[in-house]
């Protein structure tokens, strides 16, 4: 796909989903005797949430595989309301956004980094991940970030999405 063909793709996306580990974070967490503690997010990731709403009209949501009281908490505070934890058929739950939100696949980008991903990425209208993404879905993403997770590859597809919508 050439790079005018994928800017054409990004005018169309309505909603950019995103996972939590390897994505939102560096992909490591504290634990304690009493379980999960901490997380890891970027606030700048966060800004991106943010200036896709602003200035594209563009929605995020999470769908993630953990229960995490930590994710609720950020998307709370960047006013993510289309939020799914505990997804263990990530693709399943995709097809009933679509269907509730009657939005087409090519109206969602997907930014993952591991195997679980990979059938919702193949969906998405764009699937992008970071540059620490497993190898295998650096071979289906059409947008490769130069960040890694947790340090702003969110943040820089978001930029990307909305650079594109603009030109």
């Amino acid at each position: 796909m050439t790079a005018s063909e994928l800017r054409q793709r990004a005018s169309h996306i309505r909603l950019l989903i995103t996972d939590v580990d390897g994505v939102l974070t560096d992909n490591g967490v504290y634990y304690s005797d009493k379980g999960e503690e901490l997380k890891r997010f970027s606030i700048r990731d966060g800004m991106g949430v943010e200036r896709l709403r602003n200035l594209a009209g563009i929605e995020t949501g999470i769908i993630t595989g953990e229960k995490s009281g930590s994710v609720s908490r950020r998307a709370e505070k960047l006013q993510i309301t289309e939020l799914h934890l505990g997804v263990n058929d990530k693709l399943q739950k995709l097809n009933e956004v679509l269907e509730r939100k009657n939005f087409k696949p090519d109206e969602i980008a997907f930014i993952g980094d591991d195997i679980n991903d990979f059938e919702i990425m193949n969906r998405a209208g764009i699937a992008a991940c970071p540059a620490d993404a497993m190898e295998i879905i650096k071979t289906i993403a059409q947008f490769i970030c130069l960040n890694r997770g947790g340090h702003g590859a969110f943040r820089e597809f978001a930029e990307w999405l909305i650079a594109a919508r603009s030109e």
